[in-house]
């Protein structure tokens, strides 16, 4: 059933119209004839000349329209707009690399440019809202989903030039040994601030005045930007890695594991 709406969709229209800027204005992809020398960056318009690239905006047109009256089936119809450009940003991609890579080249490389990104970012947020205005259940949007994944599944063999595959099919070995080690620094990590938030909130919940002193620590860390408290931290993190033996080992595992993959690959 849908919710009630405002006459246009702020969220839904301030998406649509960045995404049609970023889409148009920044670089889709690059390409390159090796992994050594630099690549030549592309816009949309000049991988597929303007004509694709404004049919390739017309999906982000129809999103702007629907915002600015959605009506009782804008959202539905917005929603398989959506997802009919999550199908098909694979397929520019491989429009410019079928357009601009030169057979002649050994090892071509394919870029993934900033617009793709974003555009796949803003994408994931209409989705998120246009959920949110059908009152979607997760599985109905899994299921919406799976095209979207068959489509990027099919593109795959027109993309190997993309240098993040070609990295990961000669670097396997490098990749795999940095998931299986990575894996239980991750969970120890995570597994730690659970039980340690379960055990706080047992305590909170049994003794008001340790609720009214976690909920004041609390109000007061969310303040203070990530960015800053990452920088308090430091100090604290560089003396627990110089002076506890599990910290010492695990900043020399990252150490090893960032030296032995490539520079887009290291955390």
């Amino acid at each position: 059933m849908l919710r009630r709406d405002a006459p246009i969709n702020r969220v839904m229209l301030s998406l649509a119209l960045v995404a049609l800027v970023t889409w148009l204005s920044l670089p889709m992809g690059s390409v390159a004839p090796n992994r050594i020398v630099p690549g030549t960056a592309y816009t949309i318009a000049s991988a597929i000349g303007w004509p694709l690239a404004l049919v390739s905006c017309l999906p982000l047109l129809g999103l702007l329209a629907l915002a600015w009256r959605p009506g009782r089936n804008g959202y539905p119809l917005a929603l398989g707009l959506t997802l009919l450009l999550l199908l098909a940003l694979p397929a520019w991609l491989a429009l410019m690399a079928a357009r601009h890579l030169d057979p002649s080249f050994p090892r071509p490389r394919l870029g993934i440019g900033a617009a793709w990104w974003l555009m796949l970012f803003w994408l994931s947020l209409l989705l998120i809202e246009l959920r949110t205005r059908l009152a979607l259940a997760g599985w109905r949007l899994a299921l919406l989903m799976l095209p979207v994944l068959g489509g990027w599944w099919l593109a795959a063999g027109w993309l190997e030039p993309l240098a993040l595959w070609q990295e990961l099919v000669g670097r396997r070995g490098a990749f795999l040994e940095a998931v299986v080690d990575h894996l239980p620094l991750v969970g120890g990590a995570v597994g730690a601030s659970l039980l340690l938030g379960a055990v706080i909130a047992l305590a909170m919940r049994q003794n008001p005045r340790v609720e009214r002193l976690g909920f004041a620590l609390l109000n007061f860390l969310q303040t203070i930007p990530s960015l800053a408290l990452f920088g308090l931290l430091l100090a604290p993190l560089a003396w627990l890695a110089a002076h506890v033996r599990v910290a010492r080992r695990i900043r020399g595992e990252r150490h090893r594991l960032g030296a032995g993959l490539p520079g887009a690959a290291r955390l």
